[in-house]
């Protein structure tokens, strides 16, 4: 070695560069790791030595040389990139590798307002010092490279312009259980401290990333998704638009609920003038979603919908189309389009769907959610009557419009509003569900604002989490695990604030909590058991009945400590009405396991008590978060046994878990056949889920003739999908033959918080 160059070291000290320090650290980082060798990495850095090379530039160069050797036949470089970036990290944040006690380390970020003051208002300096004594900072060593760097671009508290670290991640997990548990008694908060910490940091449980990233700051807003509903007034439609902006600016993703608004040529103020339609107020609220850029998080983003029957359908299907141009485009939402059985039976009888402006119609629009049989007589009879403005339209040729659509785009998204309120915990009669949320799992009632002070608007807010079924060996142990969530994310609700009035109103009244799942791919490679061939029915249904009712348990236990959330009479839970009772009994024809809990115990508990919160789980897409668990995302088939993931630090390598032992189980979503089987195990957790399931079609366009995938096959799977009683249908996916290990489409969940 050269001792003429010198190494400018972090405090920007020189001294003789020393390539026994750069070998122990990555010998130490290879510990116990099989299927790697430091030599490599050391050959593979090719540092070039030049006098005064930073530390920080050595250390860069072998983290990413060791990132570049993850492959299928090396995967444990993931965790030798990981460990090296974490050590990395840690000088970054703390001047060396050993963290700070965890009380020094609070009061310095309260002092430089990253963290927030109740922090060491509320606790102790001793309590600070239990904690400490369970944190475990190797857990750390647990981290893929990829989720090293999610944590460092999303998740950690850091200077956004400078760049500068000030935490590590085994913090971010503890003081996150801290606030969510401050307002517990002193007698029990470290133990759900504790119990909560534990499960977050060994992945039992996962977070979003509005929690990640901001329970501990001073920013308090941490829902993931936002329903607003526009109605048809300009003064509605201005209180919609200042909402949006409200919560866009605080990393949530958004829904919008727009199909109140008139068609194009309605009369205004009693025929004195034309009303312009639906175009130039979606570019409206585009404009909204987009102003802000969710505190460097993330970009905006909102899906809008509308009802098929709309009078302007047609114009409105074709809006994200890149033909056209921008006067008749709104290019930068997505849609959602609703549908209910009506629609679909005369597509199946070939015959016609009628268009209507909402303002022509009255009682139409609110009886498509509340009451299907109203919706139908009073369809029927505005058909008939020839004084009201309307449009026939074939059936077959909307649907294939909207097919097409959806297949050239990806995203015309799908709501089944029958569906969405038949088989939901809300009485749809005093509390429709008008609408979904950006990523399609969120189904709760919402009203239009008249003002952006509007107490008696409603919009709702769903706060997520979900259970890593990768991580849980027994269903037993969801038990425990759903109280933890249960009782996290409700404290949640009173711990953050609340932007827009409609939004507190709504949220104390419903306390809606959307929990979900991750690493599904996983828990079916564990178990031998596959997507497309009927054998992970049976095994899905005792898996989300377990989930379903140990969540209802755990709400309902809170409810008997600290009351029935105020709304509950607007629920069918209240009746006694379970999701047992009104899921589509289709299901019982594709999956014979019957029921293994005790439901009529629990049913009659939930009558006499309550629950605290009107909804309890959710299915949500968890691009971002399963990458932080190492988890394959959602209930997702993996697109390779090594997923690469585009990030802003560059390409992000994932590899499935335990893959030398499950590579042959894992069934990968472009050798799956056809949708059936993944449809009937969506099908089959509806039947559970309160709420909904952003659920995908996939399509390989060299398995048809032609290689076009056929709009027919395109409309039967929607039908399928809708005869299992499946809420939501969220991206269609097409393959498109460059690189099947790409993640594919960017998950506009990442534009909006909804991703977990």
């Amino acid at each position: 070695m050269n001792n003429n160059l010198f190494v400018t070291k972090r405090d920007g000290e020189k001294e003789p560069i020393d390539l026994d320090k750069i070998h122990k650290v990555i010998d130490w980082a290879a510990e116990g790791l099989d299927s790697v060798s430091v030599s490599q990495v050391e050959i593979k850095s090719h540092i070039q030595f030049y006098d005064g090379i930073k530390t920080e530039d050595i250390h860069e160069t072998i983290i990413k040389a060791a990132a570049d050797l993850i492959s299928e036949e090396t995967p444990d470089y993931q965790y030798l990139s990981a460990r090296l970036a974490i050590f990395h990290l840690r000088k970054k944040a703390y001047g060396k590798y050993e963290p700070p006690a965890l009380y020094d380390h609070v009061t310095k970020l309260v002092a430089a307002g990253k963290y927030d003051k109740h922090l060491v208002e509320d606790y102790t300096a001793e309590e600070f010092a239990a904690m400490d004594a369970f944190i475990d900072h190797n857990r750390d060593k647990d981290f893929s490279y990829a989720a090293v760097k999610q944590l460092e671009g999303k998740y950690l508290v850091q200077n956004r312009v400078t760049g500068e670290i000030y935490e590590s991640a085994q913090f971010l997990y503890v003081l996150v259980a801290a606030c969510l548990f401050a307002k517990y008694p002193v007698e029990t908060r470290l133990d759900y401290i504790k119990g909560f910490y534990d499960a977050i940091s060994t992945f039992k449980i996962s977070l979003p990333t509005p929690i990640m990233a901001g329970v501990r700051t001073p920013t308090r807003q941490f829902s993931s998704c936002v329903l607003i509903e526009a109605g048809d007034s300009l003064d509605s439609i201005n209180a919609t638009t200042s909402a949006i902006v409200k919560y866009v600016s605080q990393r949530a993703g958004i829904g919008i609920n727009a199909g109140r608004i008139r068609a194009l040529g309605s009369s205004i103020r009693n025929g004195e003038a034309f009303h312009t339609g639906c175009i130039p107020f979606y570019k409206h609220f585009q404009t909204a979603v987009k102003s802000c850029s969710q505190g460097g998080v993330r970009g905006g983003a909102a899906t809008l919908f509308y009802p098929l029957w709309h009078l302007e359908v047609e114009s409105l299907l074709v809006l994200k189309n890149n033909r056209g141009v921008e006067e008749n485009r709104v290019r930068h939402l997505d849609y959602g389009v609703q549908f209910n059985k009506v629609m679909y039976q005369r597509l199946i009888k070939g015959e016609y769907i009628t268009l209507f402006s909402p303002s022509d119609v009255p009682g139409l629009y609110d009886a498509f959610f509340e009451n299907q049989e109203l919706f139908e007589e009073l369809y029927v009879k505005y058909e008939n009557d020839d004084s009201i403005r309307k449009k026939r339209i074939k059936a077959i040729e909307l649907f294939t419009l909207f097919a097409q659509e959806r297949s050239s785009t990806g995203r015309i998204y799908l709501q089944n509003v029958d569906h969405c309120n038949t088989h939901s915990p809300f009485n749809p009669e005093v509390a429709p569900v008008r609408q979904s949320n950006l990523c399609l799992e969120i189904a709760l009632p919402t009203k239009p604002m008249n003002d952006i002070n509007d107490e008696n608007g409603e919009i709702a807010l769903c706060t997520l989490s979900a259970f890593n079924l990768g991580k849980i060996d027994s269903l037993d142990e969801l038990e425990g695990l759903a109280d933890l969530a249960v009782r996290a994310l409700d404290n949640l609700l009173d711990y953050q604030d609340y932007p827009v009035a409609a939004a507190l109103s709504a949220t104390m009244g419903r306390r809606t909590l959307g929990i979900g799942v991750i690493n599904y791919a996983y828990y079916l490679a564990k178990n031998g058991v596959y997507y497309s061939n009927g054998s992970a029915n049976n095994l899905t249904h005792r898996t989300f009945e377990a989930i379903q009712y140990y969540l209802l348990k755990a709400s309902n236990n809170l409810a008997k400590e600290q009351g029935a959330c105020p709304k509950f009479n607007e629920t069918r839970l209240a009746q006694g009405i379970l999701p047992i009772d009104t899921y589509k009994k289709e299901i019982d024809k594709i999956c014979s396991e019957s029921l293994h809990l005790d439901w009529e115990g629990l049913r009659a508990s939930i009558k006499e008590h309550g629950v605290r919160n009107s909804t309890v789980s959710a299915l949500m897409p968890s691009e971002t978060s399963s990458q932080i668990s190492n988890a394959t995302n959602g209930i997702e088939p993996p697109r390779g046994l090594i997923s690469i993931k585009a990030s802003k630090d560059g390409i992000l390598k994932q590899v499935v878990p335990e893959y030398e032992k499950l590579k042959h189980n894992y069934e990968l979503l472009w050798n799956i056949p056809d949708n059936t089987g993944y449809l009937e195990l969506v099908g089959i957790m509806q039947k559970f889920v309160d709420q909904t399931i952003s659920a995908n079609t996939n399509y390989d366009p060299s398995k048809f003739a032609n290689g076009k995938v056929p709009i027919k096959q395109i409309l039967k799977d929607l039908l399928l999908a809708y005869k299992l009683g499946v809420k939501t249908m969220y991206y269609h996916n097409t393959r498109d033959g460059s690189g099947d290990d790409q993640a594919g489409m960017e998950d506009d969940c990442a534009g909006g918080a909804c991703k977990i």
